[in-house]
């Protein structure tokens, strides 16, 4: 009998792409609040889902990964990994939640690992200043006056960049942020005459575990997104920056809410 989680599937198992959750995460992020224009934003938003408002948060983040079984950071090649991801300020029935237009990996664990949970994921390249221990010049401080930075290209093209000036402690996470996120899960069909009908489109919302958050940092930031030949981004750009934010965060990911099979209000 074949096993795994994810294909490919095969005897023992370890083979899959992505193993059996629970998955635990670690990462450091670097976040930006930023005003878009509403009509472009809302026009991005799946079926059941409302615009909240124009406002949008990008996360850059460097993760660290680990199974239930394994000490996967053990091996870093197969545990770390960085990240980009768009926010939009939704509704759903009422309820404050955010949605996920566009989000870029470096890593095809975690693409996997991401379309499994309706994460839009793409691969693409994430840098971000870090921080060390020791002061030096080439190391900004986790605290008032350090500076930080970060970038995204896709296929060889720049597609954003932003910068943070810490200043203070807070309270509050940039928003949108991740509580109450609702992605897609959506999977084509391939036979003819059925590629409008896919296999799989529903709206799920994530039920993140064990959380736990860093002192946030919050300051003053600027963000850029250039013009790409095919990625709608720009689309997105800001119209206003308000605030850039640092700090760590953990949670274990193993579940999921199914909010709305829309393949079946496709039908009717």
């Amino acid at each position: 009998m074949l096993k795994g989680y994810t294909l490919p599937r095969t005897p023992r198992g370890t083979s899959s792409l992505a193993p059996e959750p629970p998955w635990h995460y670690v990462g450091n992020a670097l976040a930006v609040e930023y005003e878009a224009n509403p009509l472009a934003a809302a026009s991005f938003l799946p079926q059941g889902l409302e615009l909240a408002s124009g406002r949008c948060a990008v996360y850059f983040i460097e993760w660290q990964y680990c199974s239930e079984t394994g000490e996967e950071y053990l091996d870093p090649v197969r545990s770390q990994y960085r990240e980009t991801i768009i926010l939009l300020s939704a509704e759903f029935e009422g309820t404050p939640v955010s949605y996920c237009p566009f989000i870029w990996v470096d890593q095809d664990v975690s693409l996997m690992r991401g379309l499994a949970q309706g994460w839009p994921k793409q691969m693409g390249s994430t840098w971000i200043t870090r921080a060390y221990d020791l002061p030096s010049k080439a190391s900004p401080v986790v605290g008032a006056g350090g500076k930080f930075g970060a970038t995204l290209a896709v296929k060889e093209r720049r597609l954003a960049e932003a910068q943070v000036t810490l200043r203070e402690l807070t309270d509050s996470l940039p928003a949108p942020n991740f509580a109450k996120a609702v992605n897609v899960r959506y999977f084509p069909e391939l036979a003819a005459g059925k590629h409008d009908k896919p296999a799989v489109h529903e709206l799920v919302q994530l039920k993140s575990r064990d959380i736990a958050v860093s002192p946030i940092w919050k300051g003053e930031a600027s963000m850029s997104i250039f013009e790409h030949p095919y990625i709608e981004l720009p689309d997105l750009r800001p119209t206003s920056v308000l605030a850039g934010y640092r700090f760590s965060f953990a949670l274990t990911v193993d579940d999921l809410l199914s909010l709305r099979d829309l393949r079946s209000e496709e039908r009717s």
